[in-house]
């Protein structure tokens, strides 16, 4: 089949309800390469979106596919039986975690390890702690556990959600119309009134740094300053790293650029070069004892199987031996540079914000008014993918998260194509 043919099956069988980017994008990929994604014809894309977020090392790494193909032949899924695989992405992920978090569990989507995260929570669980908390502006999956946490009501839901939400360190759109630095961090200071007053909450879920919410980077005393205050009274902290696990946005874990110790994490995306793959790490007295650790409580039909484990270890190892994250500094400072360029330059960019290689364009039509223009924003989108370019749309925000091991030749040529695609905009 051409692409023509390919959009038109799809169009004719598949749920429309497939994410916004791809419904705009008209274009069948059909190979990887590196930083590159190349379609049907043959034309390549460099991929600022990194699949989404999932291609950390970028497309088909040798060693990751080596390492995979020789799994192939050998085991599939045996349910969630010991394998050698397995064996290696829990040894793999011992190396990279923080101490503290000493046991794993392994599913397949982000979202499914948030739900054993909600579970691990109440099973160690005072009964006077029943709530849980989040923050406004998260996102942490599609599943009624992880919709509920921040009261999620794209589509249909039939029940409510229950959590104490509180504010999230979004500054470029303050909630409570303050401005960074003076605002003596009202929005945490808010948070720990709803979390310590009443008295009931079991856990506080997050993001050090929101993804899917637009890239919400929060000051660093943001997370200090809430993290005292849950240890004061008893809540654990879950921290949600689907996005950032990996070295997303420098270190390791985005916890570990805030000095937030969590009791338990949630990886998934970028851990396994795009294996259905997550992780829910903990600390010993949380997985390892208690509820959760009696038979099945952490168990999935594919969590853990050896395809996803072999795809998770070679690419923890890659890290490793290729010294990928030590680079990441140095190429954050490159593109974060080109982006703020750009939003000096063109006035259809309200911020620009990032960690890491973890950045958003949020495009506005009034500066002053930081009026939201989900139209620049799908303009943008759809004219970097036809100059070869492909990035991450949600709203009135492009997000950018190329792989981890880009050159400095990459980043420079898409900075060239997105002045470009703005320039004609602006025309």
């Amino acid at each position: 089949m051409n692409s023509e043919q390919v959009l038109a099956t799809e169009q004719q069988l598949l749920s429309p309800g497939i994410s916004e980017e791809s419904q705009l994008a008209g274009v069948v990929f059909a190979k990887g390469q590196g930083s590159y994604l190349f379609d049907l014809e043959g034309r390549q894309y460099l991929d600022f979106a990194s699949g989404i977020f999932t291609q950390n090392l970028g497309h088909n790494h040798p060693e990751v596919v080596a390492q995979v193909k020789q799994q192939l032949d050998e085991l599939w899924n045996v349910h969630d039986a010991s394998t050698p695989a397995r064996a290696r992405a829990c040894q793999a992920l011992s190396r990279h975690l923080p101490e503290p978090l000493t046991r794993v569990a392994f599913f397949t989507t982000g979202a499914e390890a948030v739900e054993a995260a909600i579970r691990a929570v109440f099973s160690s669980a005072p009964p006077e702690k029943q709530r849980l908390a989040a923050l406004r502006y998260g996102f942490h999956g599609k599943t009624q556990g992880a919709r509920s946490l921040v009261h999620w009501d794209i589509g249909y839901s039939n029940q409510s959600g229950n959590s104490v939400l509180g504010y999230a360190a979004n500054c470029y759109r303050c909630p409570l119309e303050r401005s960074y630095p003076s605002c003596d961090m009202q929005c945490a200071k808010l948070v720990n009134k709803h979390i310590s007053s009443k008295g009931n909450i079991a856990a506080l879920f997050f993001e050090p740094v929101q993804g899917a919410g637009g890239v919400i980077v929060p000051p660093p005393e943001y997370w200090s300053m809430i993290a005292e205050v849950c240890r004061e009274n008893g809540i654990l902290l879950v921290a949600d790293e689907v996005i950032s696990a990996g070295g997303r946005t420098g270190p390791f874990l985005a916890c570990q650029h805030y000095g937030i110790e969590p009791d338990l994490v949630m990886g998934a995306k970028g851990l396994s070069s795009g294996f259905p793959f997550s992780v829910l790490a903990g600390r010993e007295e949380l997985m390892a004892q208690g509820a959760f650790a009696g038979a099945g409580s952490a168990s999935s039909t594919y969590g853990g199987n050896p395809m996803s484990c072999t795809a998770a270890a070679a690419t923890l190892e890659v890290l490793e031996n290729e010294q990928v994250l030590a680079g990441i500094e140095e190429k954050s400072l490159r593109l974060e540079n080109g982006l703020r360029t750009l939003a000096a330059e063109h006035s259809a960019i309200g911020d620009v914000r990032g960690l890491g290689l973890l950045w958003a364009i949020e495009f506005v039509s009034c500066r002053k008014q930081k009026t939201p223009d989900a139209d620049a924003a799908r303009a943008f989108y759809r004219q970097c993918l036809q100059a070869g370019v492909r990035t991450c749309l949600g709203g009135n925000i492009v997000r950018i998260g190329p792989p981890l091991n880009i050159s400095d030749a990459d980043i420079d040529a898409a900075l060239v194509i997105f002045d470009a695609c703005l320039a004609k905009a602006e025309a």
